[in-house]
């Protein structure tokens, strides 16, 4: 085939390259349209600088995107298959495939945190399907309607392009166009570059916005999230989770427990394993070697009478909330827990629910009671650890995974008090009895404790992670999950929004 100079507009080939430009420029507007909602999913930038790189990276590598795309489908095409009309028509369905990939993803996003991928597949999955679920027939009508709208653009540019060519060709714009779009992906590498030298996290907390972009790391994934102390940082270059100025919010209005079941649960913690074993000698106890508690024995007493992590702990003791499931018929009375001696000025004299801290001569209620039991972990350098838990339950022996001391008051006003709305309402712990998957997240000494199966994964408060094996306890080699992490961090602030 000829493509000398001479005939280079006039053959077929050359020809559709020209088209070929011009419908990819058509299709980088549809895609910063569309692409507009991942910048609207997430806290925008703070600083002057964080909008502008905001802006010059949505124009410069949506752009990018686009027009890559354009290299690796139409333009061979356009070499090997020189046919207009099929081109044409190959171009816009391929386009279409491409826009409509595009809508899912920001859809993906701006619902769940982040992009498309075969490790999310089951968050996405159950996304879309509860979607299609809850309203089969506006859902299958919207998705569609865009589908149709895309498709509708991509046969209207394609023909348009293809007509006006010679028109096109003496247009200028164009050229600036381009140049401009170029000068804005320089940019934005060169900002980018100079944030991540600079630690200037209110850029870096990006990486992850745009589809096929900067890989997150875990300082991003918590300045992205508002978790880091960045004031802090700035100040002293010491870079921190930031609770100190979340407002927990408790949730209004609280469900009602109409089939309210009167149960006593007394909930036992000893200070060493010896008297723990005092305490189940000739009892007939259950128990599970996966109890995950902080070693801050602080932070794991305010996680199991609360039913939440530590996180917010500041906070709620800051005010002296009391706990937001509590109630005249819930009514929990603490024993040996100094810090947290104050909920009993609203505990009455048959409290139905205990926390005691105790020593070897403690015994439940009665035989009808349910009751816990476990020992305070021992001094430790890692920030969890797995020990033995004791149940008058034997269902509790039997669930699958690790057990948080949050999940032991979201059981007990849950199940055994038959409250399993407000538990679910005002506790992040799991009713044991409705658990279904092996996740988790809690909070304490400064640092996010992500957990997944066996694996747990710890964010510090230098913004640093790894992964350990909570059975064993030895490190894991493993990257970032993101999405898990995404969603662990948005559980983790349930009650700050």
């Amino acid at each position: 085939m000829n493509l000398s100079q001479h005939n280079q507009f006039s053959s077929k080939a050359s020809q559709l390259l020209s088209w070929g430009h011009w419908f990819t420029f058509a299709n980088i507007g549809l895609a910063l349209l569309i692409s507009l909602s991942y910048l609207f999913a997430d806290s925008p930038p703070t600083s002057f600088m964080g909008i502008i790189y905001m802006l010059v990276t949505w124009l410069s590598h949506t752009s990018f995107i686009a027009f890559i795309a354009f290299v690796l489908t139409v333009f061979p095409l356009s070499l090997v298959f020189p046919y207009p009309r099929h081109i044409r028509g190959m171009a816009a369905v391929i386009a279409t495939c491409g826009a409509s990939l595009l809508t899912l993803d920001a859809y993906v996003y701006f619902n769940l945190g982040y992009h498309l991928s075969t490790s999310a597949l089951p968050e996405i999955l159950s996304l879309l399907w509860h979607r299609l679920t809850s309203s089969p027939a506006l859902t299958t009508i919207l998705a569609s309607a865009v589908v149709l709208l895309i498709l509708g653009f991509q046969l209207i540019v394609s023909n348009f392009t293809w007509q006006r060519l010679e028109q096109l060709k003496q247009l200028k714009f164009a050229r600036y166009a381009i140049s401009f779009l170029i000068m804005c992906f320089a940019l934005s590498h060169s900002i980018h570059i100079w944030a991540d030298a600079n630690l200037k996290f209110d850029i870096t907390k990006q990486d992850n916005v745009l589809p096929l972009s900067y890989p997150t790391t875990a300082k991003s994934l918590l300045a992205k999230n508002d978790l880091l102390d960045l004031e802090s940082y700035n100040q002293a270059h010491n870079v921190k989770i930031n609770n100190q100025n979340i407002n927990y919010q408790i949730p209004t209005p609280l469900a009602k427990c109409d089939d309210y079941v009167q149960k006593n649960v007394d909930i036992f913690v000893f200070e060493t394993d010896k008297q723990l074993a005092n305490f189940i000698a000739n009892k007939t106890v259950y128990k599970t070697k996966q109890f995950l508690q902080p070693t801050d024995h602080d932070d794991m007493l305010f996680s199991l009478v609360y039913g939440l992590p530590a996180f917010y702990k500041m906070a709620i003791l800051k005010d002296k909330t009391l706990p937001a499931w509590q109630s005249q018929r819930r009514s929990i009375e603490i024993k040996g827990i100094d810090e947290l001696s104050f909920i009993n000025d609203q505990a009455h004299t048959n409290s139905i629910i205990r926390v005691i801290k105790g020593s070897d001569t403690l015994i439940s209620r009665d035989e009808t009671s349910q009751f816990f039991a476990f020992s305070l972990a021992s001094d430790s350098q890692e920030v969890v650890t797995t020990s033995v838990l004791y149940s008058s339950d034997k269902r509790i022996s039997k669930v699958d995974g690790l057990i948080q001391p949050s999940d032991l008051m979201a059981t007990s006003v849950g199940q055994y008090l038959n409250c399993k709305a407000i538990a679910k309402q005002t506790m992040l712990g799991v009713n044991l009895y409705k658990k279904k998957d092996d996740m988790g997240v809690n909070y304490s000494q400064g640092v996010v404790i992500a957990y997944k199966k066996d694996r747990i994964t710890l964010i510090d408060s230098d913004g640093n992670f790894k992964n350990i094996s909570a059975a064993e306890g030895f490190s894991i080699e493993q990257g970032l999950d993101i999405p898990f992490l995404v969603q662990s961090i948005k559980k983790l602030k349930t009650f700050t929004q």
